[in-house]
Formats: C-alpha cells, sequence, structure tokens
C-alpha cells in the first residue's frame, strides 16, 4: 500500500476572523442607531403639562397635497396669515391633524412651519 503523506491530526478552526465580524457587526448596528436621535421632536412642552384650549377652533388638517384650516382649503404659504388672526398668543394651541395619504415628513414640514413663525404649543392627534 502507498502513502503519499502522512496523516495529519486535524486543527482547530482560529476563532479570530469569527470574533473580528462579530466585533464589526457591533459596531456597525451602534453606529446606525445613532442616526434617529437627532430627527426626533418633542411632543409634550418643557413643563409637561397639557395646558388647556381656549379661544377660535385652530385645526390644520394634513393632507398629501394641500392644508385645511377650520375646513377651509389653504396654501402652505398662507398658512401662517391664516392662522395668525386666530391666536391671541404665541403660546395658544394649534391642532394638528394628519389626513390619508399624509406622510409622517409631511406633517414635520408643518410642524417645523409653524414654530418657525413663533407658534409653541402644537398638538398632533390623530
Amino acid at each position: 500500500m502507498f502513502c503519499f503523506s502522512q496523516h495529519r491530526l486535524g486543527r482547530k478552526p482560529s476563532l479570530t476572523p469569527m470574533i473580528d465580524v462579530v466585533f464589526l457587526l457591533l459596531i456597525f448596528f451602534m453606529l446606525a442607531s445613532q442616526f434617529g436621535r437627532n430627527t426626533t421632536m418633542p411632543l409634550i412642552s418643557e413643563d409637561g403639562t397639557a395646558g388647556s384650549y381656549s379661544g377660535p377652533p385652530r385645526l390644520i388638517e394634513i393632507y398629501p397635497d394641500r392644508l385645511a384650516l377650520n375646513g377651509i382649503h389653504i396654501n402652505a404659504m398662507e398658512l401662517h396669515a391664516a392662522v395668525q388672526p386666530l391666536v391671541r398668543k404665541p403660546e395658544d394651541i394649534i391642532v394638528l391633524r394628519g389626513r390619508e395619504g399624509a406622510n409622517v415628513q409631511r406633517i414635520i414640514e408643518v410642524t417645523q412651519a409653524l414654530r418657525d413663525n413663533g407658534f409653541q404649543r402644537i398638538v398632533l392627534v390623530e
């Protein structure tokens, strides 16, 4: 019987590459989870109180392609001018309602536009 090579004992596989891959995955998921924190926006006031609603109705309905203030369709550019007569002070509550087809980005854009114009209390309802 011919024997071309000696029988070698089996080597145990090295765990180093597997540990490297696990650490790379861990770092990836840790970094990927940090991206969502910068896009949050506060939904309650800083003092934690809800406040009371007073004054005329201020309901802004958000559709995918238009806005409606108290049931009357308005242009997004006219939003500040249309809401201004309905509030006495910037702390008055403005209610937002997203309608079917309106995505979250659209709601955030309207909310940010209201905040940029000085309105401080914005409530999002279903």
